[in-house]
């Protein structure tokens, strides 16, 4: 039966593109008349899966992401598009797969041709902020691919990642520090930026990414003082951490680390909890469509307790799977749970039928899921595929710059110390043809019910693992023996999905 299932599902088409025009009717606003919503798109820098209240997390309390997840759509296998921060915000901008335009890694730019999710709503008469990291390439004015070259009108935001007082550069401006909770600060400039917006009379696009929970870490007083009983077991576990004096790694005891960590967690949430409080006290709330999520799973230090597998950096569910939630009351008036696959490849895609835009005309990797909002979708129709690129590969061969290495050069500074400096510069290179060796790299597809992970980066050993994802959250069961066919067929898939992957990185889709 499980066979039959999957192979019914498999003949399905791999990209869905939804053409149909949604408006929606602002409710709370004192209007009659059909409108778009506002949209605010929020996410934790190294949030893992597990490390929210509603998820049963032992220690952690986030209050606000638990009453959204209450109130709104919650996602209990939502995914990050890949298993680090750069590749899947590429995600978010984009709707496609990071190896389509080579942001392959951490500090790997997007490329300046391609389409974003601030365009299209720029162009649809939004106005369209980013705050925090971006991490897409430098922010700086001159970049080619800074939050105003993807269709921000405004951006206060930094290279990378940040703590308290964080150094950001506001439009491209030279770095300028602010003092205060980074989190908090986000906020302060988002509600500031929706006061304009509303006083032009028109719709917001509001990226928020925090900077927390990402190491270095670090909290206010009250938040640290939340997080202090901790088993005496986990004073004698030691990671190395960087050193907020020194930039450099030093080993600390992991129950200080988990003290600051969800100090960080219950910042980010408390801020959210702000602007939820704004748009309530001033009739924004219920026609604010707010998307909160993970770039990537919990990272080795912050693992306390999780049933899920392995970490960041992995293609395993400890790797990928991120706290998902939509809150929306005009559209999402019932709370409800659901147990849908989605990827942050699926924002792209579902904003723009919920505002009417046409889709970019070129191959997407997510698909909109704007039925699932309004409760007619049960099951995902395509697989989603996971592809962690093996840059060794590709810095082996000569390759050209695509973009001046000079406006790669990032300027926001950061505390944690990379190749002698405190800042970050960005890397994205001329891939003009497809060699066999460009398809090695950890990877996996899941389908409504099976994943398939394939790590072939080893020129040795291929290892090849299929999981019941419904019923073994764990991996712990590897079931390829049981069903080869399954497994056979969802690598077919992944295989010629990676050769569409990688045409697109040889610049077919410009």
């Amino acid at each position: 039966m499980a066979l039959k299932s999957h192979l019914l599902r498999s003949r399905q088409t791999i990209f869905i593109a939804f053409a149909t025009v949604f408006f929606f009717c602002g409710c709370g606003t004192g209007q009659t008349e059909k409108q778009v919503p506002n949209i605010v798109l929020l996410m934790g820098d190294d949030h893992g899966w597990e490390e929210t209240g509603y998820n049963n997390h032992p220690f952690l309390k986030t209050p606000i992401l638990d009453d959204m997840a209450a109130n709104g759509l919650r996602f209990d296998r939502f995914y990050a598009g890949a298993p680090t921060c750069t590749p899947t915000r590429g995600t978010v901008i984009t709707g496609r797969h990071p190896n389509r335009y080579g942001a392959f890694k951490p500090n790997w730019s997007i490329r300046p041709e391609e389409i974003s999710i601030a365009q299209l709503l720029s162009d649809a008469g939004y106005a369209t902020a980013h705050f925090g990291k971006w991490h897409l390439g430098p922010v700086k004015k001159t970049s080619p691919t800074n939050p105003g070259a993807m269709g921000f009108d405004e951006w206060l935001s930094h290279d990378n990642f940040f703590e308290m007082n964080p150094t950001l550069s506001r439009n491209g401006e030279d770095p300028t520090q602010f003092r205060g909770e980074s989190s908090e600060i986000l906020i302060a400039e988002t509600i500031a930026f929706i006061k304009k917006a509303k006083a032009e009379s028109k719709p917001f696009f509001i990226v928020i990414w925090f900077g927390s929970p990402h190491e270095p870490f670090s909290g206010l007083e009250k938040d640290l003082a939340l997080y202090q009983n901790f088993p005496d077991s986990l004073s004698e576990k030691t990671y190395p951490l960087t050193s907020m004096k020194t930039g450099l790694k030093v080993n600390r005891p992991q129950d200080s680390v988990l003290t600051e960590r969800y100090a960080e967690i219950t910042a980010m949430d408390r801020s959210i909890g702000m602007l939820r409080d704004y748009l309530k006290a001033n009739q924004l709330k219920d026609n604010s469509l707010l998307w909160y999520c993970g770039d990537n799973g919990t990272p080795t230090a912050g693992h306390y307790v999780t049933p899920l597998r392995d970490k960041k950096g992995s293609v395993y569910e400890g790797g990928i799977r991120v706290p998902g939630i939509i809150e929306w009351p005009a559209q999402i008036p019932i709370a409800h749970t659901t147990n849908f696959t989605a990827v942050t490849t699926d924002i792209l895609p579902t904003l723009c039928q919920l505002t009417g835009q046409s889709l970019p005309d070129r191959t997407l990797d997510g698909t909109s899921l704007a039925q699932l909002i309004n409760g007619e979708v049960k099951a995902r129709q395509q697989p989603i595929f996971f592809w962690d690129y093996n840059v060794k590969n590709e810095l082996a061969k000569k390759r050209v710059p695509y973009i001046d290495t000079l406006l790669q050069q990032g300027t926001t500074p950061l505390l944690k110390m990379r190749k002698g400096k405190f800042t970050r510069s960005f890397e994205n290179y001329v891939h003009d043809q497809i060699d066999t060796i460009d398809y090695t790299g950890a990877k996996a597809v899941i389908d409504d019910q099976f994943k398939l992970v394939i790590h072939d980066e080893s020129r040795s050993e291929t290892r090849k693992e299929l999981f019941d994802i419904t019923n073994d959250i764990g991996e712990k069961n590897n079931l390829i023996d049981r069903y080869p066919e399954i497994a056979e067929d969802l690598e077919a898939q992944l295989k010629n999905w990676q050769t569409s992957v990688l045409e697109s990185l040889t610049g077919q889709d410009y």
